[in-house]
């Protein structure tokens, strides 16, 4: 019997798509607005708002990115263009929308794709906040804030954007064909005000009273 050690075994390569993509990776850190909310603007916004309770205080539940196909729902390539947009900016990738009835008048039947949206929460909502508001909103052209009307009756708010040019994640060639975008922060609260206060808080942009 040969008392020779046998070569220990080579470690076994990782697969070739187990490497994740750059877009599906979440933040490495803890989100810098999510922990600036649980330090400060939180206690702040009781104080602000006049609350008796710090559970009272808004806060921020989702926030959902969609882009409507409209008129050119047929064309498929567009549909690959606004979903690697989507893709792009928020690192998670969408999910088609369908029509729930048949529209005549529009030409729509029920089933057909109208859209693809993707909802954010936690560290990649508060990241995608984040950018959005200190780096994409500023490259608008002749901007002067975003309105303060645009909050539903129930708190939530949108913003729209009429192409995909303005995210910084994105190629030239990525942005020739252009499509629309839709923000909607989804908030706990059913006091537009108070919906209002917690964005702002973030460093929402508004317009200014009297423009």
């Amino acid at each position: 019997m040969s008392g020779a050690k046998k070569a220990p075994k080579a470690a076994k390569k990782p697969a070739k798509d187990a490497t994740p993509t750059k877009t599906a990776q979440s933040p490495k850190h803890p989100a810098r607005l999510k922990e600036l909310y649980k330090n400060e603007l939180r206690a702040q916004l009781q104080k602000d708002l006049k609350l008796k309770s710090i559970d009272q205080t808004p806060k921020l539940r989702k926030i959902v990115v969609s882009s409507g196909l409209g008129k050119v729902k047929d064309d498929k390539s567009l549909i690959e263009v606004a979903t690697n947009t989507v893709t792009k900016i928020t690192g998670q990738k969408p999910i088609v929308t369908k029509a729930r009835m048949s529209i005549a008048t529009f030409k729509l039947r029920e089933g057909d794709k109208v859209g693809i949206k993707t909802t954010l929460r936690d560290e990649r909502m508060y990241e995608f906040m984040d950018r959005l508001i200190n780096i994409v909103i500023p490259r608008l052209r002749d901007f002067h804030g975003v309105s303060n009307k645009s909050f539903d009756s129930q708190g939530n708010y949108s913003i729209g954007f009429r192409d995909q040019s303005i995210f910084p994640e994105l190629t030239f060639e990525e942005t020739t064909k252009a499509h629309g975008i839709q923000v909607t922060f989804v908030v706990d609260s059913s006091d537009k005000e108070h919906s209002r206060a917690l964005l702002g808080s973030f460093g929402m942009p508004y317009m200014k009273e009297g423009k």
